[in-house]
């Protein structure tokens, strides 16, 4: 029996209704849920001795229930005379002091201020199927019938789905003055006594009525899930309306999961309920090829913290790596933030553990436990050292995190990219620095206190950029790479970051002369501060625009540089290329680089970009620049790496390059300078090819 209508546009119809209830019959339809499903939020608002009207009642049983539980005074109206009949034949004898008359919700004829509270249970959602002007206008009658019978302090309670335009025309309507709006939604574990098969939450809209008065606060308030938990107060509609979408955007979700349907990663953040601020940041992967057994249905895994932006966590194709090596069917990967604290593993599984349930795969065993899983078996550590504001950036944040083992990394993190790590150097016991020096630097006050051992200091030695290990290995194409004081080569380095790069030129070439330029004087400010980058006759740092500052030197006519080297990222996360920004491989700026650099020297580039046809153009304008190019892709990364020569007689065989980055790894190998054994430079150019 089809008893739903072909479309939505039926649900504003009485001759609708009226033949539906005549093919229904007197068994109840109850719209978005039935009473045990709403009571928790009604007797919030409706008291028993307040004079009730509920509009387009139908035949719910939810007026029977509020009756019986002692809310006795309800007014009940619809447009269908079948339903209106059928109500007053069931309840006429038993509930005596209820009425049900046939009535338009949209022009009553009650007087002013007659009611305490008005009840509406899907009757805006029936007649606003859509956003015609003839709808919004019926609409628009019906929500100022509503205003026009409530007395001050009276609340109209209306259920409803909050579809796009419901909740539009809901949320503005009310936020315009005289009226208080605060958002329930009814909690998905309830008894489901209506059967609804509906994927989309049910919300109760509250709104009150108030006496408009000068200075009065406009209360826009979601409220929480759990009982005694502050509300969302809201400071626009937008961001009231904003907050149910999210709730909806969530039940979607669950319902995804819960049905099996997702064969992709599915994001979601949960935000801390007080402050707002994302807590913990969901990554759910499925794995279907994983044999099912009791014990392997679900697991959730908490990435220490510090090692989000690492490639196993912090990437999808790593993300399902992850899954399918620890075996169960469906795995909830955690990442922690850093602005929250987190007191053990043990908490977090307490705090999470209800909540991760709600995203479980369908067919989980009765008691099943979950296994909460990390690397290591803890949460990790994680100190903000220190944070700052880069007028050109934004906020940033300088932090030390415990690597995989004993290790532990500072790191440079803009926070409006927080899953990039701007820069990053390995901490070691002072002791280890047995071949550098260390030098007092005065400090910015630390934001937080944390548990990083105070006694450590930046390893000059360890590169931890991948990139940054083969920019280096490129200086095998020079013919004097400068590895001897004697032996002088000009560097100039554009993008200084931590410096990590431009100081392990200078420290282990010692015949280099490095010019490094950074655009931000923040960054340059960490990486004196909390990178041990220091200036000296051979560093030198021009705080300019790396394009404005190649286009002057271009100027001067003059082949100045054995290396050219860009490291500079792009704050357009719109693009397909992060690195280096569009301006930076123009042709005309690419010759003015050919221009600075020595017939025999190197132009040195880190390309990371994502869009293929983008890529091969930015590829094609270097080729028309410079005659010859190595390139080389780094493993498990978007970053190319680019050698450019502008002197094609550089041409070498990879066997005769393989053999003179050897070479050049040996020179480097000084007694009693620190060298990090994992650092292979013939091993960077196994896979280099020419283009």
């Amino acid at each position: 029996m089809n008893l739903l209508p072909k479309s939505s546009k039926e649900f504003s119809s009485s001759e609708y209704w009226e033949q539906f209830f005549r093919r229904r019959g007197e068994r109840a339809f109850e719209w978005y849920g039935g009473y045990l499903e709403l009571c928790g939020v009604l007797h919030k608002y409706i008291k028993p001795k307040d004079k009730v009207l509920v509009v387009g009642c139908g035949n719910s049983e939810l007026s029977e229930r509020l009756y019986d539980a002692g809310c006795q005074n309800l007014t009940n109206i619809d447009v269908s005379e079948v339903v209106i009949r059928q109500m007053n034949e069931r309840n006429g004898k038993k509930r005596p002091l209820m009425t049900y008359q046939l009535m338009d919700a949209t022009q009553t004829t009650f007087p002013d201020s007659h009611f305490q509270a008005v009840l509406d249970k899907g009757t805006l959602d029936a007649i606003l199927p859509d956003t015609e002007e003839k709808t919004l206008e019926t609409a628009t009658k019906l929500l100022l019938e509503i205003g026009r019978v409530l007395q001050f302090g009276g609340r109209y309670l209306c259920v409803s789905l909050a579809q796009g335009h419901v909740l539009d025309k809901l949320v503005n309507q009310f936020s315009q003055g005289g009226w208080m709006v605060r958002v329930h939604q009814v909690s998905e574990g309830s008894s489901n006594e209506s059967g609804s098969q509906f994927p989309l939450p049910v919300f109760v809209f509250v709104m009150t009525k108030v006496r408009q008065m000068p200075g009065f606060p406009q209360v826009l308030e979601m409220m929480a899930d759990k009982e005694g938990a502050k509300p969302l107060r809201c400071s626009s509609p937008d961001e009231l309306m904003a907050a149910v979408k999210e709730r909806q955007q969530y039940a979607l979700i669950r319902n995804r999961l819960n049905q099996n349907q997702t064969s992709q990663e599915v994001p979601l953040d949960l935000c801390d309920g007080d402050s707002g601020r994302t807590r913990y940041t969901f990554n759910v992967v499925d794995s279907p090829t994983v044999r099912l057994s009791h014990a392997n249905h679900f697991a959730v895994f908490i990435i220490p913290q510090g090692r989000e932006t690492e490639w196993l966590f912090g990437s999808e194709p790593g993300r399902r790596q992850l899954a399918g090596s620890v075996g169960f069917r469906r795995l909830i990967i955690v990442a922690l933030h850093r602005d929250q604290q987190y007191e053990n593993m043990e908490a977090i599984q307490s705090e999470l553990t209800a909540k991760v349930l709600e995203l479980a795969p369908s067919g989980l065993p009765d008691n099943y436990q979950i296994p909460f899983l990390s690397a290591g078996g803890d949460i990790g550590t994680r100190t903000v050292q220190y944070r700052g504001q880069s007028e050109l950036s934004g906020e940033y944040v300088v932090e030390d995190a415990r690597g995989d083992g004993t290790s532990y990394f500072r790191r440079l993190i803009f926070l409006s990219n927080q899953n990039v790590v701007q820069s990053e150097a390995r901490l070691l016991p002072s002791a280890t620095q047995r071949g550098l020096k260390k030098k007092k630097k005065k400090k910015p006050p630390p934001a937080d206190k944390g548990e990083t051992p105070s006694s450590l200091i930046i390893d000059k030695s360890y590169l931890c950029c991948e990139h940054h290990k083969v920019m280096i290995s490129g200086l095998a194409l020079l013919r004097n790479p400068g590895v001897l004081p004697d032996q002088r080569i000009s560097v100039l380095v554009v993008g200084l970051g931590g410096g990590s790069l431009s100081l392990f030129i200078h420290d282990y070439f010692l015949g280099s002369h490095v010019e490094a330029v950074e655009i931000d004087p923040s960054v340059l400010d960490v990486a004196t501060s909390w990178f041990g980058f220091t200036q000296d006759e051979r560093m030198k740092v021009h705080l300019a625009d790396g394009l404005v500052h190649i286009n002057n030197l271009a100027d001067k006519d003059k082949a100045a540089y054995d290396v050219i080297m860009f490291d500079v990222d792009s704050k357009d996360t719109s693009l397909g290329m992060s690195c280096p920004p569009p301006a930076f491989v123009e042709k005309i700026f690419l010759q003015n680089v050919h221009k600075l650099l020595k017939n025999n020297g190197v132009f040195i580039l880190n390309l990371v970009c994502r869009d293929a046809i983008l890529k091969r153009q930015v590829t094609s304008v270097i080729q028309e620049v410079f005659p010859l190019i190595y390139a080389l892709m780094i493993e498990d990364e978007v970053n190319e790496i680019l050698f450019c020569c502008p002197n094609p007689e550089l041409k070498i065989s990879l066997t005769e390059l393989m053999e003179s980055a050897k070479n050049l790894e040996k020179e480097l190998k000084r007694p009693g300078v620190l060298w990090d054994e994992t650092y292979t430079l013939s091993e960077m150019f196994k896979s280099i090819q020419i283009v």
